[in-house]
């Protein structure tokens, strides 16, 4: 059966007599009238469908068992779907049901040819009843259909554009941050304080006093170094025993090297150095770390040719763009006990955390005479706990047997870096660090099936057994991707920003950003000059 509506019209005389109405404006307007009554009538009854759908879709979340609402569900279903007569709406039920049932099927060239509003569709079909005076009911459910698909994928489209821009937005480097690198630079080469040793020679026995307190960062973010050292310092019971190790790149080792030479925390002291300032005294050492750094650089290389699709290319190349993704500094963490071979302890903080407490408690951690003490590593998810960040099964693909046959839970959480206090000397006594550049390869061997590419993966099969869990109020992470309970902030020691919304970006969450902004002299000229602070 199909289905027309006509624009005939017809008036009636006071005789009660039909007579046909001939006056070409009278039929126009009935054509107009009888359309906007068409058009309206049809959408009325698709969002009371849908709506309905909707309820009948969800009814089982509503019911208090599977069979208690099934009575309701089934009458509601017979409403909507038709048990005979030839009602108009519900004709129309079914011409509807029918093309979205076919909506995938639509000729992209009429989905792109739709109209793009309910304006456009009322005025194509004025077109048609001007044209042959009636609607072919099946007609208009498709044009419907086809405007409804074009809108939802704008929609889509729009979201994902969205989410792409926020995406980028995550891992620009702001021009403030850049300004903030070119004027220290500029520093560096016209002012001699800025060239000034850091540290000064007097203070230089501290670096490797074992009686201090001794703090690493590995960054080339300059900013976010500074707040993570005048966090700590202004955290601290004693700063005088605070010694901070930044290790950076040759690119960041000027403007780091001025900022803190221009900027000191005493009574702490601070050792800036680059990758290129090492005295590699054993041939090992440097051999291992040019090793990650070629693995690093051959995963990079491997992970963007890996795939020549246009999409699958893009995806990863968004992916690739993640600064902790194949930045040789995010990976050089595995060598600390390279760096610092006079060192038997250390405190590894990420640069994009805010230190609340004084980090003496957690050089004290007992650990048991294992590696590395850390947040998260005793939750285990099948025990009914909750993992702070993620479990190992979200982490490492256990499907592939490389990593299924090693025995691990993947319904164990997951440790993180962050914050965590390391026994070197015990680092020095395993093969954790040949077993991290093992599973590197082998991750890129597999073509990245093991895990997506990022540092934390393998390092967390390399410790495996050698991870000492502490209290949980030494490390709270996800502050880049929420807000947490006040309470559990004004708990915390480590205030950590991992996530896409660092705290120098325009996009982190206003709040937590002045936690992080209220560490920054405002009156800085540096500061300010760049618009960092106002």
């Amino acid at each position: 059966m199909r289905l027309y509506i006509t624009a005939a019209a017809a008036v009636a005389d006071d005789g009660g007599l039909t007579k046909p109405n001939k006056a070409p404006q009278q039929a126009q307007a009935a054509r107009r009238g009888c359309r906007s009554v068409v058009v309206t009538g049809l959408l009325a009854g698709l969002l009371l469908f849908r709506a309905a759908l909707l309820a009948v879709e969800t009814g089982a979340s509503l019911c208090p068992s599977a069979t208690g609402c099934l009575g309701w569900r089934a009458g509601l279903g017979d409403w909507l779907y038709g048990g005979g007569g030839d009602d108009p709406t519900e004709e129309f039920m079914k011409q509807w049901r029918r093309s979205h049932r076919e909506a995938s099927l639509l000729d992209p060239v009429l989905v792109e040819a739709a109209p793009d509003s309910l304006n456009g569709l009322m005025a194509e079909m004025d077109t048609i009843l001007a044209t042959y005076d009636r609607l072919d009911m099946e007609v208009v459910v498709v044009k419907i259909m086809a405007m409804l698909l074009k809108m939802d994928r704008k929609v889509k489209s729009s979201r994902i554009q969205a989410m792409f821009n926020r995406q980028l937005a995550s891992l620009g480097i702001p021009k403030s941050m850049h300004c903030l690198a070119l004027r220290l630079a500029e520093e560096f080469s016209v002012n001699a304080e800025a060239r000034s040793p850091v540290p000064l020679p007097q203070h230089a026995p501290r670096l490797t006093d074992a009686s201090r307190l001794h703090v690493a960062l590995v960054t080339d973010n300059i900013l976010a170094a500074a707040v993570a050292v005048a966090s700590a310092v202004s955290s601290s019971a004693d700063p005088s025993r605070l010694v901070f190790h930044v290790v950076t790149d040759k690119k960041s080792y000027v403007p780091m090297h001025s900022w803190f030479a221009l900027h000191p925390v005493s009574p702490a002291v601070v050792e800036v150095k680059g990758l290129h300032q090492f005295d590699w005294r054993d041939g090992d050492a440097i051999a291992s770390v040019m090793r990650t750094i070629d693995e690093v650089q051959k995963s990079s290389l491997g992970y963007h040719q890996l795939y020549d699709g246009a999409a699958e290319r893009e995806l990863r190349r968004l992916e690739a763009s993640k600064p902790s993704t194949f930045s040789p500094l995010n990976y050089l963490k595995i060598h600390l006990p390279e760096f610092f071979p006079e060192l038997r302890k250390i405190i590894l903080l990420d640069d994009d955390v805010v230190v609340c407490k004084d980090l003496a408690g957690l050089w004290e951690q007992d650990l048991d005479g294992n590696i590395m003490g850390t947040v998260g590593a005793h939750r285990a998810a099948a025990d009914g706990g909750i993992c702070i960040e993620s479990s190992l099964g979200e982490q490492l693909n256990f499907s592939d047997p490389a990593l299924s046959s090693l025995g691990l839970d993947g319904l164990h959480c997951a440790w993180s870096w962050g914050a965590n206090i390391i026994d070197l000397d015990a680092w020095r006594r395993t093969n954790v660090t040949e077993t991290y550049q093992l599973w590197l390869q082998k991750n890129r061997e597999s073509e990245f099936r093991l895990w997506k590419m990022a540092s934390l993966p393998p390092a967390l099969i390399a410790f495996d057994g050698r991870v000492q869990a502490i209290e949980p109020l030494w490390h709270l992470p996800g502050l880049g991707w929420r807000i947490p309970d006040p309470d559990l902030m004004q708990f915390s020691a480590v205030l950590h920003f991992s996530g896409p919304r660092k705290p120098w970006l325009e996009i982190a969450f206003p709040e937590l950003r002045q936690l992080w902004l209220r560490h920054l002299n405002v009156s800085d000229s540096f500061l300010r000059g760049c618009g960092i602070v106002e």
